[in-house]
């Protein structure tokens, strides 16, 4: 009884398992924006900051980046985006239910993506890489909104500038409070780590592999969040 009542009152009680479910869509993120910048043609399918700055460049005629790459992957994004935000309004209010079935969705359109790769008939071609760039996108879209509308602070899933900007500006040293440090650590780290692992399997393996392993990634997700589901804890409750 000790135990349970600390767990309901201590730092993790608002938010429960999410911030762990969160990092491992963190790293889920750094994967594939490993396969969209060195596979899809220095894209980014998940940081949108990065890909509007991609888009100046393409704009001013920089060779290595594509003016139609990065707004496909933008408009994606937005429409992924548009459906976790419409997932959130359906199932918002408990927010374990939102949170499996928004990694599940997620989680097919990677698996289309992975599918879409085996099948083409030329697996290098633009027509397969946009095929890859718009459901990727849209994965990350939907991601991303299912992160904002949980609220879990300093877990974007798809970011980490905020992040960074906080573990500097709220530390001690400039007389902060330096509120979640591990959190905002962590979030650093699997992103690191997401995008080095892509990278490896990229280069020793080949594009499907990569998508295989994002597929890993989130079922693995899914299935621990399967838990949750019914779940009547206090942090189930959304708005």
């Amino acid at each position: 009884m000790k135990s349970s009542a600390h767990a309901a009152s201590g730092p993790n009680a608002s938010h429960g398992p999410l911030p762990g479910l969160l990092l491992a869509l963190t790293m889920v993120t750094g994967v594939v924006d490993a396969i969209s910048y060195l596979k899809l043609g220095h894209v980014f399918v998940a940081n949108m900051t990065g890909n509007i700055a991609f888009l100046g460049f393409a704009v001013a005629d920089a060779r290595e980046f594509s003016i139609t790459a990065s707004l496909t992957a933008t408009v994606a994004f937005l429409a992924g985006a548009l459906a976790g935000g419409r997932l959130g309004s359906e199932l918002g209010h408990h927010r374990g239910r939102f949170l499996v079935f928004s990694i599940f969705v997620e989680t097919a359109i990677v698996g289309a993506a992975l599918g879409a790769w085996i099948l083409a008939l030329d697996p290098d071609g633009d027509a397969v890489r946009y095929e890859l760039i718009v459901l990727l996108a849209l994965a990350m879209g939907l991601q991303n909104a299912t992160a904002r509308r949980l609220g879990v602070p300093d877990l974007t899933t798809t970011v980490l500038t905020m992040t960074l900007t906080g573990f500097a500006a709220d530390s001690s040293l400039v007389g902060g409070k330096n509120p979640r440090p591990g959190r905002r650590l962590a979030a650093t780290g699997v992103m690191f780590l997401g995008a080095a692992m892509g990278t490896f399997v990229i280069f020793h393996f080949s594009l499907g592999a990569v998508l295989a392993l994002v597929l890993m990634l989130l079922l693995g997700s899914g299935i621990a969040a399967l838990r949750f589901f019914l779940s009547s804890d206090p942090w189930t409750t959304g708005t």
